[in-house]
């Protein structure tokens, strides 16, 4: 009760430096469980892309130029290569506009039972079932549970991709990663749809049969797979590869950048918050100086004084932290919810992000009134009890 009532003597000055916590936290909040998505869709990429190889075109690489079918049987001719799947993937253009925060809505087509069962990263079903060879030449698909959601789709619903109807025959669980803005149809079909996209001088010139988007391959157990991608690279026509190691390392770099910028924010809460309750306790020790007097006169201890203005200072930290965290949250649960009907899901907001958004205010709160509360505990009680 006693330290309820020293912070409401000064209710506006207290307001404002628990207003102080409370928009730095908010920022953390915010920003923190933004990097919490990026985390999981990067997470779910290299969870993907372990101990695969990705090969694609490296003419030009950044164009992300089709490869030829036959390719992936010189793949498959090599050494240490267990199987070969090859892959199409286009973007759909039907999707409204949305963005969805990680990668566009795909469109992905690979034969069924390619891998051989080596495929580690699983996607279950939430209804219906998934594509098998005998839907090779059908119009089905598989949708994401972003998909499902922004489009309302169930088991046995049409769905619309490139002017073309498909049947609804499944539906994914969410994984909160790119499986969830996917639709996957048969090969062929989505090899027809790459076919599509060619320009018509190229398009003359190929048949949709023969083309590939990019493979992905299968070490055998116990090859290199590092030593496997530079075989594919050296000894098949205009391939890069790409292992679960340069991908890892490739996202790295992007999320350092990302995870800097949310510890800068920490800093920024750190500094202007850590200074506001600074000059609240040192302004609230001024006003107690012959209070604190006389209390160290009738026999309180150095300790007792310090311990005290610390907990008043982490209690400070601790109502801005819980009011910073409340408005974080509805501003993360109000923009996902916004952004649900379309599939843009930006931010992820965990148990551990809220307890450490909570404990850094209180901790920040604490080391902040230290130094006032050292100086209340070196007053000399005599001249203490002379203050007016």
């Amino acid at each position: 009760m006693r330290l309820l009532r020293n912070l409401s003597r000064r209710k506006l000055r207290t307001g404002l430096t628990v207003a102080g916590i409370t928009i730095g936290i908010w920022a953390l909040v915010v920003f923190s469980a933004m990097a919490n998505k990026i985390d999981a869709l990067a997470d779910g990429g290299s969870r993907y892309y372990a101990d695969k190889v990705l090969v694609s075109d490296g003419t030009v690489s950044s164009f992300g130029l089709p490869m030829r079918l036959d390719a992936g049987d010189e793949i498959a001719a090599l050494d240490g290569v267990a199987a070969v799947v090859p892959t199409v993937s286009v973007v759909e253009l039907g999707g409204g506009g949305a963005v969805n925060l990680g990668s566009p809505e795909q469109i992905l087509g690979a034969p069924a039972g390619a891998d051989q069962g080596r495929e580690q990263f699983l996607v279950r079903l939430t209804a219906g079932r998934d594509l098998t060879a005998a839907d090779e030449g059908t119009n089905v698909a598989v949708v994401g549970s972003d998909i499902a959601r922004k489009r309302g789709l169930r088991v046995g619903d049409t769905i619309e991709l490139r002017g073309r109807a498909f049947t609804v025959v499944g539906v994914r669980e969410p994984t909160l990663t790119a499986p969830d803005s996917t639709i996957s149809v048969p090969f062929t079909v989505a090899q027809q749809l790459l076919h599509g996209d060619l320009p018509p001088i190229v398009r003359d010139q190929v048949a949709a049969s023969e083309l590939v988007s990019e493979f992905m391959v299968y070490p055998a157990p116990g090859v290199d797979v590092e030593a496997l991608a530079r075989e594919i690279e050296a000894k098949v026509d205009h391939a890069k590869a790409m292992t679960g190691a340069e991908f890892d390392q490739t996202v790295g770099a992007s999320l350092a950048i990302f995870n800097a910028i949310v510890i800068g924010i920490g800093l920024i809460s750190l500094i202007v918050g850590g200074l506001s309750i600074v000059n609240t306790m040192a302004m609230a020790v001024a006003e107690r100086t012959r209070e604190i007097g006389i209390r160290r006169a009738i026999g309180a201890g150095r300790l007792r004084i310090v311990r005290e203005v610390v907990v008043e200072a982490g209690m400070i930290g601790l109502i801005g932290g819980l009011c910073g965290l409340a408005l974080g949250a509805v501003v993360v649960t109000v923009a996902n919810e916004l952004g649900r009907p379309s599939g843009t899901i930006m931010f992820d907001l965990t148990l551990g992000t809220s307890a450490f958004a909570v404990g850094f205010a209180m901790i920040l709160g604490m080391a902040a009134g230290l130094v006032p509360a050292w100086t209340a505990a070196r007053l000399d009680p005599v001249e203490a009890l002379r203050h007016e």
